[in-house]
């Protein structure tokens, strides 16, 4: 089997590629390069490494040639990041996924699975865990342009039969991410003994998913799913994240002081009080669904990133 995976050398698609090349797939990743390779180096020469940009269609058709699947992952992630760049962002997700969706018909690949995230169901619901159909409230351009995709990847199903998956990632962690994220610049800043940041009260809750479950989940659901279909991948418990900081302190052992400052008011739509999910619908598509308890991932991260025994 070949794949296409777009975004491939990033965080959670380098984890893929290393998950399908260990299986035996034939893997080809296109991939900017922008935020650094994060592929291994163990990998690196059994798979097709392109660097390009996923708004090239002609790049896009060309590499989904004879490609069984396209995993479309690439994006420009990172609150900072999107919320200075809207334009760049929605461009991204808009054009890349349409050329994703041609190259796809034009070369008969079966599926396309498509990253989306949470971020779709904005303030909505934070009363409850959120599931697949509740009433959602995309506000950023990044969410907006996340459930965009996700209709368009159903028009085109209905239109045109071309099966997809749109998965809903729930804040995933794990080895390779960058410190656009909170948990990787939470252990930056511990292990250098400096401030470590929270923005506003934090009290606000995430629910975060370990990248290995959320990799075991994305592929179970490649191989089941049809149709097009919307998953949520989270693992349905929360931790606020001043105790997010608090841990990451003592689990460094880090004499950081925990500082509480003003978020920026150009994050103030990313902000939401609190946000977990159901993965029931996973659950019930694959008998399997994220569980790794917070504090064991973190655990097993610093083990595993700083070579703690």
């Amino acid at each position: 089997m070949k794949v296409l995976i777009t975004g491939g050398a990033g965080f959670i698609g380098s984890h893929l590629t290393a998950y399908l090349t260990f299986k035996g797939v034939e893997v080809v990743v296109l991939d900017n390069l922008l935020r650094g390779n994060k592929i291994e180096d163990s990998i690196l020469d059994k798979i097709t490494l392109i660097q390009g940009d996923v708004r090239d269609q002609d790049l896009v058709i060309k590499l989904a040639e004879n490609c069984e699947y396209i995993y479309h992952l690439a994006a420009i992630l990172g609150v900072d990041v999107v919320a200075d760049n809207p334009v760049e962002t929605m461009e991204t997700e808009v054009e890349g996924t349409k050329n994703v969706v041609y190259a796809a018909l034009k070369q008969g690949v079966k599926k396309v699975i498509y990253a989306s995230t949470s971020g779709v169901y904005g303030h909505s619901a934070i009363e409850k865990s959120v599931d697949e159909d509740i009433m959602i409230d995309p506000r950023t351009s990044y969410a907006m342009a996340k459930r965009y995709n996700e209709i368009y990847l159903k028009a085109m199903y209905e239109e045109r039969g071309l099966e997809s998956i749109s998965l809903r990632f729930f804040n995933v962690y794990g080895p390779r991410q960058d410190d656009r994220m909170v948990i990787p610049r939470f252990f930056e800043q511990a292990l250098k003994n400096e401030p470590i940041t929270v923005f506003g009260s934090g009290k606000q809750t995430r629910d975060f998913t370990s990248v290995e479950e959320t990799i075991i989940s994305l592929v179970k659901l490649t191989e089941i799913s049809k149709g097009a279909e919307i998953f949520n991948i989270a693992n349905e418990t929360e931790m606020n994240i001043l105790e997010l900081a608090i841990h990451i302190k003592e689990l460094t052992q880090s004499s950081s002081e925990i500082k509480l400052i003003e978020s920026p008011a150009n994050r103030y739509d990313y902000e939401v009080e609190r946000r977990v999910g159901s993965s029931e619908k996973l659950y019930k598509a694959t008998g399997f669904k994220p569980n790794t308890d917070i504090r064991i991932g973190l655990k097993n991260l610093h083990e595993t990133l700083y070579q703690i025994n």
